[in-house]
Formats: structure tokens, C-alpha cells, sequence
């Protein structure tokens, strides 16, 4: 499985960006594919999930009403569209998948064995 993600580059506060991470893998719709983030300094942190078969996406709270998590199976790619972006978004964003992931633990980083590279995003204030 390999994971490509794109899309990131340096903004302003208020701005938007579209993340997207391509799949190399058969029967991408069921992978439960996930966002997660880290800025320097500081631990790996979810960022949104999104289980197989186009379900409903889970969010930090941080991120809620701001980020909007979707897929297109046909395409194996997920996206990430970020508005309203913030200074404390600033981070690598790296993608995530696996084909066993339970509910409650959507937003925890071990549940997850296939990593992307990492994108950076870096908004400015």
C-alpha cells in the first residue's frame, strides 16, 4: 500500500487548501482512510476519518466546521478541503489507511499501518 499525498503549500490566515492522497491499493473503498497532522514540536494529531464505503466523517474538534473530509473511490483518492485556516493549523499532514480500524478508534494513529509522506501546510498570521 502506498500513499500520496499532495497539496499543501503556505498561506494566510483565512485562506483555504485542498489536501489530496492518492492510493496505490486494490479495493481502495474498503480502507477507513484518515488525516492526521504534527507540528513541530509537538505529537502526531488527528486531524478526520473517514470509514469505508463513504460514511459519515469523524473530526477533532479543532478542525470541526472548518475542514471538510471526503473520497472518491472511483479515483482512490481522499481529499481534505481546509477553510478558515489558522496560524495553529501549520503542520505536516500525513494521510492514513487500513482495512481494520474499529469505530473508537478512529482518531488514534496506531490503529493505522499505511502512512503517507507528509504534506506541509503553514499558514501565516
Amino acid at each position: 500500500v502506498q500513499l500520496q499525498a499532495c497539496g499543501g503549500g503556505l498561506v494566510q490566515a483565512g485562506d483555504s487548501l485542498r489536501l489530496s492522497c492518492v492510493a496505490s491499493v486494490v479495493s481502495f473503498s474498503t480502507y477507513t482512510m484518515s488525516w492526521f497532522r504534527q507540528a513541530p514540536g509537538k505529537e502526531r494529531e488527528f486531524v478526520s476519518a473517514m470509514k469505508r464505503y463513504n460514511s459519515n466523517p469523524l473530526y477533532a474538534d479543532s478542525v470541526k466546521g472548518r475542514f471538510t473530509m471526503s473520497r472518491d473511490n472511483a479515483q482512490n483518492t481522499v481529499y481534505l478541503q481546509m477553510n478558515s485556516l489558522k496560524p495553529e493549523d501549520t503542520a505536516v499532514y500525513y494521510c492514513a489507511a487500513d482495512q481494520q480500524v474499529i469505530t473508537s478508534s478512529l482518531s488514534r494513529s496506531v490503529s493505522y499501518d499505511y502512512w503517507g509522506q507528509g504534506t506541509q501546510v503553514t499558514v501565516s498570521s
